[in-house]
């Protein structure tokens, strides 16, 4: 299912409405639209049924896409290494059963993708090529402050810079079922996930 933002623009396109027409039409600015299309921020109930009415759509429709969207939080795993992917995401399956778990080797797919859908949980490869993913984690938490951080590598010596991002939490690679579980408990934000 579509998360509420995409269900939103996706709406808003087949009446052939801009984002500033939909916006001049709910009396808002074209920026609240935004947020709400990319995923960043959520109308609240009493504009979801100024939404509907504008998009000719029962109020329950977007309540129900909005349910689901928080019913099923977003895991995602960023290293540059396919082989790391490989063995690291049946390990957040398992642990995350009720979660949807994905897997990316690029930070920009990783990017686009919570700019695109809320991420709960992240766990990021801090030496990435040319990119690191301290300043990932930047990137990620200035997209949705709400999002858990946890870092993997294979060197013990980030783990001083790793704590300065906004982390929740530090995995040594290669990551296993019972050390993912014991940092369930260092997450600073609600997750609904886990076994």
């Amino acid at each position: 299912m579509s998360s509420l933002g995409e269900t939103i623009k996706q709406l808003r396109t087949e009446k052939g409405l801009s984002q500033q027409q939909f916006a001049d039409m709910l009396y808002i600015d074209r920026s609240t639209c935004a947020n709400w299309e990319t995923g960043r921020r959520m109308p609240d109930a009493s504009m979801i049924v100024c939404i509907s009415s504008v998009l000719d759509v029962e109020p329950s429709y977007l309540l129900d896409v909005m349910k689901h969207q928080e019913t099923i939080p977003n895991v995602i795993m960023l290293d540059d290494e396919r082989i790391v992917l490989t063995g690291g995401l049946p390990v957040l399956e398992n642990v995350f059963p009720s979660a949807s778990v994905k897997g990316f080797t690029k930070p920009s797919e990783a990017l686009e993708f919570a700019r695109n859908n809320p991420v709960s949980l992240a766990f990021l490869d801090i030496e990435m090529g040319n990119t690191n993913g301290l300043d990932v984690c930047r990137e990620l938490l200035a997209i949705n402050p709400r999002t858990n951080v946890i870092f993997l590598t294979a060197y013990a010596d980030y783990s001083l810079d790793a704590w300065e991002t906004g982390a929740c939490g530090f995995l040594l690679k290669p990551i296993s079922e019972n050390a993912v579980k014991k940092q369930l408990s260092r997450l600073r934000h609600h997750f609904s996930g886990g076994v």
